[in-house]
C-alpha cells in the first residue's frame, strides 16, 4: 500500500490546481497575445495529459503491481501535464473575453476533476484488477482532453455558442408548455391516480377560463424569448466581430443578459401549472419581459445590429409589450 502514497499525494496537489484555476482570473500577459500559439499550445497539453491518464490506468491495470518509483514517477508526470494545462490557461487573456475564456475555464476543470476521479478509482480499486469504474473514468479523462479541438477560438464563436445553447433550452420549455395546454384541461394527465394524494379530480390540477386567457398571453411571451434568441444569434453570426476591445466586450455583454433569459423563461413556466397563482405569473412575466427589453436594447446598440436589422427589435420590443400590457389587464383584479 506504501506504493499507492504517491497517488494519495498526487489527488492533493491537483485538487490544489483545480482550486487555483476555478478561482483564479488569467492575466494579461506581457507578451502580445498569440492565438495560434496559445491553441497549439492547449492542444499539445491536452493530449499529453490524456496519454499520461492512459499510461496511469495500464499501470495499475495488470500484475506486476507498480513500485514506489514507478508510481513516484507516473504521479509525476500526471501532476506535470495538469500544471501545463493549467498554465496555458492562464495565457489567455481576460482581453479575449469572458465567455470565451468561461469556455476555456470550463474545459480545464474538467480534465483535472477526470484525473482526480481516475486516480481516486485506482486508489480505491483492489491491487491489480482493472475494474469498470476505472475503465469508465479513463474515458472520461480521454473525453475531456478531446473537447479542446470543439473550442470555440475566439469570442464571437463563443458567444454564438451560447446564445445556441440558450435558445435550445428555452425552445424545450415553450414546447413543454405548448403539448401540456394542447393535451387539455388537466397537465397532470400522466400521473397516476393515488389514494393519499387524493384523486386527480381535485380542481388544483385544472386550468380555470380566466387561467387559459393569462396562459395565451405567457405562451405569446415565451415565443417572443425564443424568437429574440434566434435573431440575435443569427445577428451576432453574421455581423459579430472580436477583433477590437469594444467588439469583444459588446458580445460579452450580450452573452451576459441572454444568459438570463432561459431561467426566466423556466421560472415563468413553472408558476403557469395549476393552481395557478395570477400575480406570481404576472411578476414572473415581467422579469421575463423586462430581460428580453434588456437584450433587444443591448443588441440594438452594438455592432451586431447594422440599421438593416433594426426593424425586428423594434417588431420584437412591440411583441414583448403587448403581451405584457395583456397580462397586466388580466391580473389587474389580483393587485
Amino acid at each position: 500500500m506504501a506504493a499507492r502514497e504517491p497517488l494519495r499525494e498526487l489527488v492533493a496537489a491537483l485538487r490544489a490546481v483545480l482550486a487555483r484555476v476555478r478561482e483564479g482570473e488569467p492575466g494579461e500577459g506581457r507578451e502580445p497575445f498569440e492565438p495560434t500559439r496559445f491553441w497549439d499550445a492547449l492542444g499539445q497539453a491536452f493530449k499529453i495529459t490524456s496519454q499520461e491518464a492512459t499510461k496511469l490506468s495500464l499501470a495499475f491495470s495488470r500484475p506486476p503491481v507498480a513500485s514506489a518509483e514507478d508510481c513516484q514517477k507516473l504521479s509525476e508526470d500526471v501532476q506535470n501535464a495538469i500544471l501545463a494545462v493549467a498554465t496555458v490557461y492562464y495565457w489567455l487573456p481576460k482581453g479575449q473575453g469572458t465567455t470565451l475564456r468561461k469556455m476555456v475555464r470550463d474545459a480545464t476543470t474538467e480534465v483535472v476533476e477526470g484525473m482526480i476521479q481516475l486516480t481516486e478509482t485506482i486508489l480505491s480499486a483492489p491491487l491489480e484488477s482493472l475494474c469498470q469504474e476505472q475503465l469508465i473514468s479513463t474515458g472520461g479523462v480521454w473525453e475531456a482532453c478531446e473537447q479542446v479541438s470543439n473550442l470555440p477560438r475566439d469570442n464571437q464563436a463563443a458567444v454564438t455558442s451560447a446564445l445556441a445553447a440558450c435558445l435550445g433550452v428555452v425552445k424545450d420549455a415553450l414546447e413543454e408548455m405548448e403539448n401540456a395546454v394542447v393535451e387539455g384541461q388537466d397537465p397532470y394527465s400522466d400521473i397516476m391516480e393515488d389514494e393519499e394524494l387524493g384523486f386527480r379530480g381535485n380542481r388544483d390540477t385544472y386550468w380555470s377560463e380566466a387561467d387559459r386567457k393569462l396562459l395565451s398571453s405567457c405562451l405569446g411571451l415565451m415565443k417572443a424569448s425564443k424568437a429574440c434568441l434566434k435573431k440575435v444569434l443569427g445577428v451576432v453570426k453574421a455581423y459579430g466581430k472580436a477583433d477590437s476591445p469594444e467588439q469583444i466586450s459588446q458580445l460579452d455583454d450580450l452573452a451576459d443578459i441572454a444568459n438570463e433569459i432561459s431561467p426566466s423563461v423556466d421560472e415563468l413556466a413553472l408558476s403557469m401549472y395549476p393552481p395557478m397563482n395570477q400575480l406570481g405569473v404576472r411578476l414572473n412575466a415581467a422579469k421575463l419581459a423586462s430581460v428580453l427589453k434588456k437584450v433587444l436594447e443591448i443588441t440594438k446598440t452594438s455592432h451586431v445590429c447594422p440599421p438593416s436589422e433594426e426593424g425586428w427589435v423594434q417588431f420584437l420590443t412591440g411583441a414583448v409589450d403587448h403581451n405584457m400590457n395583456k397580462i397586466k389587464n388580466f391580473t389587474q383584479g389580483q393587485l
